[in-house]
């Protein structure tokens, strides 16, 4: 037999597109020829796979190799296709036969002397390959609880390129080491104290009732404040009172995570909104994706379902934080190259932090021009501002006050149980809608299927005539207003919770 055929699959951002991998056997001077727009790792690839059968017992067959990837126009890159190009080779050999290899994927990296090694991607892969009906997979050890994931699927794990040969030939896999056969924790978490609570800012009511009707609704939050106020707390803790992420968000953001390579080990799945806290010197494509070569997920999509935190946001570049003005609009990045357009979901909530001046010292002790105030906080665009719906500024505290505040200050326990009244009264409202959160109606949509009473509309209708508020932001007033209604049990917002979202929307909150 000189030819045979496997199947992987190519990512393309966190989408699959399963591969047919063939391979042709000819005469002539011994050699391996790899088609179908493989990128450099790719190329490696042919290498590092005649080492791996050579080092696993087996014979590498002599002449040409011509090895194909199908289809021939998609890109391809990475290392998981290793172990299915080495199937095929051996296949056609007749090392192996062929009749395990029909409606199987393989997936995994090998090294030089035959191990089968875990590689990024492989929970979208086995996802794309299932909705095709692929119910069978060989992955390595490090990826088998991550392929898991998905139901109605056989996960085969694998730690040696020897062992797939024998199960191959009608044996069995080897049972699974004990660091990876030993039960998982089902919930990857998120990478913060778990022992952090709301309760533990004090001091900040209003900043905290922020938060809360920002998780409540799913609005964006900026918050300014002197440095030690809390802000950096307050944004660490929003997760804690944010509902669990359901099945599908889950898999959404694990997918991510799996692409960008920051899945824990032992942790497989994501089922608590991620948190993301890019530093203030990272690049634009750090935050929205890009790199060289074949883009990756940023920072804005791994916060996807969950917060992407900007602390001291005047720090970051303008053009690094007005590339998020679109993901806001639109939930999803889209970076166009030459050879494809990759889609990156990105819906986020964005918290921003600032501190009041450069010098960063309450305003009794500020040594800064009054200039240089503005055009240190000028440096956030206000398109970018327009965006976020709650705006609150933190005041010092004085140890009076941390003390009074103790005994009002709520658990995030409680503050979450009232998240989740409010967000199921918003869903009970949006049930044959495509949104979940008030945040995600568009405004045209809102004043339309969702109208208010005329004398709700007073307070914006006056800020909007005397130029305080642009008609976007009254959509994103509404919009607060709408989950201030939610929270306090009323059908639909009336002027007082019109007035308050003004104010949370103008930064006159406090």
């Amino acid at each position: 037999m000189s030819h045979a055929r496997t199947h992987c699959v190519a990512l393309v951002g966190v989408q699959g597109h399963v591969v047919e991998v063939e391979v042709h056997l000819g005469g002539g001077n011994p050699g391996v020829t790899l088609v179908g727009l493989p990128d450099a790792a790719l190329r490696e690839a042919r290498d590092r796979i005649r080492a791996a059968v050579a080092n696993s017992g087996e014979r590498w067959p002599g002449g040409q190799v011509t090895v194909s990837l199908s289809p021939a126009a998609l890109p391809k890159s990475g290392s998981l296709f290793d172990l299915a190009i080495a199937g095929a080779v051996l296949a056609a050999s007749g090392e192996v036969p062929v009749a395990r290899l029909a409606r199987t994927v393989l997936i995994g990296e090998l090294g030089l002397d035959g191990r089968t090694r875990p590689v990024q991607g492989t929970l979208p892969a086995v996802i794309a390959a299932a909705e095709l009906g692929y119910d069978r997979f060989v992955v390595a050890h490090g990826n088998a609880a991550e392929a898991r994931l998905i139901p109605g699927v056989e996960v085969l794990a694998t730690g040696h390129l020897a062992d797939v040969c024998h199960w191959l030939r009608g044996g069995d896999l080897p049972e699974e080491p004990e660091q990876w056969s030993a039960p998982r924790r089902p919930d990857r978490g998120d990478r913060r104290d778990p022992g952090v609570d709301l309760a533990d800012v004090l001091g900040q009511p209003v900043a905290r009732r922020a938060v809360e009707i920002a998780a409540a609704g799913g609005h964006n939050l900026f918050m300014l404040g002197s440095p030690g106020t809390g802000k950096s707390l307050l944004a660490e803790r929003l997760p804690t009172v944010l509902p669990r992420l359901t099945q599908a968000e889950s898999l959404e953001s694990t997918a991510i995570h799996s692409v960008a390579g920051t899945l824990r080990p032992g942790e497989p799945l994501i089922s608590t909104p991620p948190f993301a806290a890019p530093h203030h010197s990272s690049s634009r494509a750090s935050i929205i994706g890009g790199g060289p070569g074949y883009p990756v997920p940023g920072w804005a999509s791994k916060a996807h379902n969950g917060v992407l935190f900007v602390d001291e946001a005047p720090q970051f570049g303008r053009g690094v934080l007005d590339s998020l003005r679109e993901p806001l609009e639109r939930g999803e990045i889209a970076l166009a190259r030459s050879a494809a357009t990759v889609v990156f979901p990105a819906r986020f909530q964005l918290v921003m932090a600032a501190n009041p001046c450069p010098c960063a010292k309450p305003d009794s002790l500020c040594v800064c021009p009054p200039g240089d105030r503005r055009r240190y906080l000028a440096r956030l665009s206000g398109p970018l501002l327009d965006r976020v719906d709650l705006k609150v500024e933190l005041q010092p505290v004085a140890r009076a006050e941390l003390l009074a505040d103790r005994a009002f200050a709520e658990s995030s326990a409680t503050v979450a149980a009232r998240v989740e009244k409010a967000r199921a009264r918003a869903a009970d409202r949006l049930v044959d809608t495509p949104w979940r959160t008030n945040a995600q109606i568009p405004g045209a949509r809102l004043r339309r299927e969702f109208p208010v009473e005329p004398e709700a509309l007073r307070v914006l209708g006056t800020a909007m005539d005397r130029g305080q508020i642009s008609a976007r932001g009254v959509d994103r007033a509404l919009r607060v207003a709408w989950t201030l209604a939610d929270l306090w049990d009323r059908d639909r917002p009336g002027e007082e919770e019109t007035a308050y979202a003004f104010a949370l929307w103008s930064g006159r909150a406090w």
